[in-house]
């Protein structure tokens, strides 16, 4: 009997927005998992975070068939390879008529792989093209896969729903990072998935993110924003409801962290705002960078919204990076986010300041919070030291990877 070697199949390796990914691997290796990588498409990234190092599974670059011929000959190599090929093959047409014909070579071309290079399982992020090509190599090799979903993989108006019924309906397991995310693939994906769906939070390897109490709040306010540029993370708000501080007197030092395709409309807004001098646009920093920056924050803003596309942020990581650090957060009710930050009732402390996400009138909401945070008599001890507690119970990556080894380890369907 081989020994169990799991492949993680990824749109994009390494990506540096997907720290998560990076993190999940290390603490299953930690473990003393047996782990392969096998990314479907080239990084465009410009940066990449210094824990890429750290990680020991090999990693496959598959390419891509650009030309029919290329796609046949890697039908070809199946057909004398895999058995059963084409009674397999023919067996997922109702899947495969919705795919790029590219994508269904190169799900074929990884099903070859997979099975030289003696891989066991398969666990795939993000229920869109990458778990398209798994499910395509999971039928043709008999290899379980496990899948984890996100965010954009299921609220996106893109998102073909027949073809995520069908990839979602011959995965071993489904993963939810939240209750939210839970909810939603049975209430509006498929309720026949109820006894497939664990829910697995993405983690935080806690020993980089030292807590220290937050310091008493000083003139100007430093207040930190990170992520993409883009609509659903809802700068823009945050930008609006520095101009109205502004104009009452208020001193604010805020910097936003992150590149996107809204960061040259972004940068236009502040100086059409006025508060250039308040508002620093730093693209993008590597996670000791990120680090430091939270050391000199007093509060995390993350004002994120539903995009027109319908596209929303599943839980942005470093709103827990903030809270494992002490950084007191400001956040909006958007899918799982209020299953971290909440603000407390007569059975739980609260763990930072949650708001409507609700566009309209989200600057000013995002203004009011500020200037709670602001106020010496706001409790930004107690509540910075609840929201560590709840990241300590709820996102410590080792016991997540570990839950998530466990649901993989019964992936036999």
């Amino acid at each position: 009997m081989p020994s169990d070697r799991t492949a993680y199949i990824l749109k994009v390796y390494p990506r540096f927005s997907e720290t998560f990914v990076v993190t999940e691997i290390l603490a299953r290796e930690a473990a003393g998992d047996d782990l392969a990588i096998y990314a479907l498409r080239p990084t465009t990234d410009s940066r990449f975070h210094p824990q890429l190092a750290q990680v020991q599974a090999s990693v496959t670059h598959l390419p891509r068939a650009h030309k029919l011929s290329a796609e046949w000959e890697v039908f070809a190599r199946a057909h004398a390879e895999l058995p059963d090929f084409g009674t397999r093959l023919g067996a997922l047409m109702p899947l495969l008529v919705r795919l790029d014909p590219s994508d269904v070579a190169q799900g074929v071309d990884l099903a070859l792989r997979l099975r030289r290079d003696g891989i066991t399982r398969m666990h795939v992020h993000f229920a869109s093209m990458a778990s398209w090509c798994t499910a395509i190599a999971s039928a043709l090799t008999g290899i379980p896969f496990t899948v984890t979903t996100h965010a954009k993989d299921l609220f996106h108006e893109d998102v073909d729903r027949v073809v995520l019924r069908e990839v979602l309906a011959r995965a071993s397991a489904v993963i939810a990072i939240s209750d939210y995310n839970r909810r939603f693939l049975l209430e509006e994906v498929d309720p026949g998935l109820a006894d497939r769906v664990a829910l697995v939070r993405n983690g935080l390897e806690l020993g980089r993110f030292a807590y220290r109490d937050p310091r008493p709040v000083g003139d100007p306010l430093r207040v930190l924003a990170v992520g993409r540029i883009v609509e659903k993370k809802g700068f823009d708000h945050l930008v609006d409801a520095v101009a109205a501080l502004r104009a009452e007197g208020m001193p604010l030092d805020v910097r936003i962290v992150g590149e996107g395709e809204r960061a040259a409309e972004l940068a236009a807004q502040v100086q059409r705002t006025g508060v250039d001098d308040a508002v620093t646009l730093l693209g993008s920093r590597s996670q000791s960078e990120l680090v430091a920056e939270l050391d000199r924050a007093d509060v995390l803003v993350a004002p994120c919204v539903v995009g027109a596309d319908g596209n929303a942020d599943g839980l942005p990581t470093v709103l827990l990076e903030a809270m494992a650090s002490g950084v007191p957060c400001v956040a909006t009710d958007v899918t799982g986010i209020p299953e971290a930050v909440h603000p407390g009732d007569d059975a739980t402390p609260a763990t930072g300041i949650l708001l409507p996400s609700e566009p309209a009138g989200l600057a000013g909401r995002v203004a009011d919070a500020l200037r709670r945070v602001a106020d010496p008599d706001w409790p930004r001890v107690e509540v910075a030291r609840a929201a560590r507690a709840l990241v300590e119970r709820d996102y410590d990556t080792t016991t997540q990877a570990a839950r998530l080894a466990a649901v993989t380890a019964g992936a036999t369907r």
